[in-house]
């Protein structure tokens, strides 16, 4: 059976910051330009934003050049940093360190405190009133290649198919989806990302990717507590 297609001028895989950026910049250059770009967005997530888990503290450098009004178009970054506090933590209790000492990039005044997912949700809204069309819950299985070799696109997984392997009742065939250009933005150590490595060597003869394991806890503290715009390092 042959699968359904869909053809795009850029198809992006990912709806991370990263993923909705160039989709938002590909949209813009293309209504200066009076051309018509067609960009589509999938997302494995069941909606944007949902496996962004991060609390953030975010540079709003980029978002400036990127959306200039993003203030009154309601982006999520409403609490400023107002004070960076460094600690030295022991078994028996710990000390401040004096942010003088710190190197400049610890210093996070005019930053945001926010929630990455929130603001992806808002990045997707601005993408989609630019015209992008944006799948979430549409996981990437499978690159695609023109007989020449060179991307073609990606498929979706099948959905519908039970732990044994069986077509349940509720079975839908993958789609693939077709883009003169694709942009894979799947984050640290994306499945088709790491088929294209060994596909095309991308790897040989540079460094060693390094990656680091992040553990997240949220914390309920008393509201008397909470002080906005606060962000506490701490080590040891």
């Amino acid at each position: 059976m042959t699968r359904e297609a869909m053809e795009y001028d850029v198809v992006i895989v990912g709806a991370g910051p990263a993923g909705l950026a160039a989709a938002i910049r590909l949209r813009q250059l293309a209504a200066e330009q009076n051309h018509e770009v067609t960009v589509c967005v999938i997302e494995k997530g069941s909606e944007v934003g949902a496996h962004i888990l991060s609390g953030a503290v975010i540079d709003p450098i980029g978002l400036n050049e990127l959306i200039p009004g993003w203030k009154e178009k309601g982006a999520p970054l409403t609490t400023q940093v107002t004070d960076d506090k460094f600690m030295v933590l022991s078994e028996k209790g710990g000390f401040t360190i004096p942010n003088f000492l710190m190197p400049p990039l610890m210093n996070n005044h005019g930053n945001y405190i926010a929630s990455l997912g929130n603001v992806c949700r808002w990045l997707a809204e601005q993408a989609t009133e630019l015209g992008v069309e944006i799948y979430p819950g549409f996981a990437a299985a499978e690159v695609l290649y023109h007989d020449d070799g060179s991307v073609k696109g990606i498929a979706t997984g099948d959905m519908g198919i039970g732990k044994n392997g069986e077509r349940k009742d509720s079975y839908t065939e993958g789609m693939e989806l077709h883009g003169k250009y694709t942009f894979f933005a799947e984050g640290v150590r994306g499945s088709l990302t790491k088929m294209l490595f060994e596909k095309f060597k991308l790897r040989d003869g540079v460094d060693p990717q390094k990656f680091g394991i992040g553990i997240k806890e949220l914390w309920e503290i008393d509201p008397a507590k909470h002080k906005p715009g606060l962000v506490v390092h701490s080590q040891g």
